[in-house]
């Protein structure tokens, strides 16, 4: 039996998590999210602003191009937090749209579009003022402030340190807004072995946000001493 188009009424919608990463230094964190994502099944509308591309380069030392997007993805997607090239297999990438963090003609740039909501990880503090003040500058802050204003779920993981006063007033009005601000804090009584184990449980606290099923972190049990005694994939 063939499949429906996906013009035909009957078909089924699809309504993908659009994914934002900014410019703040944290993308393995989106790495690991998009990997998460994609492991659950679900869909994927990624934006990448024109710093974060910068950022990217910077800490994988792979580019990440508008016209060649498929194929770097799949690079940066591969590639550990350690910088090992070959750490995961990130499988097909048919669940991935992305869009141009220019076009402002996007999909992700209106409240008619179905989507889930949002992850911006990692949230620049200039991210996070201009999803606060809707600013709507480019694709990203866009679709940030349509996920507001359609009330869907919106998650910021912040990646700054320390935290000035007007940041921290942005975060609560964002807060105030229905937002989930979300430190890029990794905890450690996972008993984490390297770099990797760090990013995941972080990148997991983001998809726990989002309400999408992971393995990437061991769950507390509400036993000391746990992780150190059975090891920090158990459980997993």
């Amino acid at each position: 039996m063939e499949s429906l188009p996906p013009t035909h009424p009957a078909a089924p919608v699809r309504r993908p998590w659009v994914v934002g990463v900014s410019g703040a230094s944290g993308t393995p964190y989106a790495a690991a999210v998009l990997r998460g994502l994609l492991a659950a099944g679900e869909s994927v509308d990624l934006v990448v602003s024109r710093a974060a591309r910068l950022t990217v380069l910077d800490e994988t030392g792979e580019p990440l191009r508008d016209a060649h997007w498929r194929a770097d993805l799949r690079r940066w997607l591969a590639a550990g937090a350690d910088g090992r090239p070959d750490a995961f297999d990130p499988g097909p990438l048919d669940g991935v749209r992305y869009w141009a963090a220019g076009d402002l003609a996007a999909g992700p740039s209106s409240g008619s579009y179905p989507a889930k909501g949002m992850l911006i990880v990692p949230a620049s503090t200039a991210c996070v003022a201009g999803v606060a003040l809707g600013l709507s500058k480019d694709l990203l802050q866009r679709a940030a402030s349509v996920t507001l204003k359609e009330r869907r779920p919106l998650v910021l993981a912040v990646r700054e340190t320390p935290l000035a006063g007007q940041t921290l007033r942005h975060l609560v009005a964002l807060d105030d807004s229905g937002a989930v601000v979300l430190p890029a804090s990794p905890a450690f009584y996972a008993g984490p072995r390297d770099i990797q184990d760090l990013v995941d449980f972080v990148a997991g606290r983001v998809l726990d946000a989002a309400g999408v099923p992971h393995k990437l972190y061991r769950r507390w049990e509400g036993e000391l001493g746990q992780a150190r005694r059975d090891g920090p994939d158990a459980g997993r």
